[in-house]
């Protein structure tokens, strides 16, 4: 189906994201459970948090819009859950597999900054500041999580060069 207008555009872009965080949250509850560092672990239990309330945000968008709550199937991030779950089963230790998970969560944080800073500009550029403030919410907890995914990766790569050699 063609995209005929900035409308459409937009409302596919949401239920894109919508499909992402969806995956993604399969992805961080899995990355709980196999996550040794507790550090780690605490971060990514507290965005599946964030991320079960993004879904909810989304979700009011749609309400807000008067469309319905459709996921558009999300193949960039079909594809990002699936190098993380190879990585994190690929790895031979635990530390190794909390650097991968690490690794892992980046990505998926740096597409969802990337998409959510797009639909901010369209919604802002609309007047849907409504809109723009659900997403900023969003956003700012992304930005949160890959920060300290940024902080805590001196440790993590340290901790697995240890490991491996």
């Amino acid at each position: 189906m063609a995209v005929t207008s900035t409308y459409e555009k937009f409302l596919h872009q949401v239920g894109d994201i919508y499909d992402a965080e969806h995956n993604f949250l399969e992805l961080y509850h899995r990355a709980v459970e196999q996550a040794t560092n507790e550090k780690l672990r605490s971060a990514i239990q507290q965005h599946v948090e964030e991320t079960r309330q993004h879904i909810q945000n989304l979700e009011q968008v749609y309400d807000l819009l008067e469309a319905a709550h459709e996921r558009e199937t999300c193949e960039a991030a079909q594809g990002l859950v699936e190098e993380a779950r190879k990585s994190i089963q690929e790895a031979g230790n635990e530390a190794l597999r909390d650097w991968s998970i690490k690794l892992s969560i980046d990505r998926t944080d740096h597409y969802e900054i990337a998409a959510y800073q797009s639909l901010i500009m369209h919604a802002q550029m609309a007047g849907r500041n409504d809109i723009a403030d659900l997403l900023q919410q969003n956003l700012q907890q992304e930005e949160q999580m890959a920060q300290f995914t940024g902080d805590s990766a001196q440790e993590l790569l340290r901790a697995a060069m240890e490991a491996s050699s």
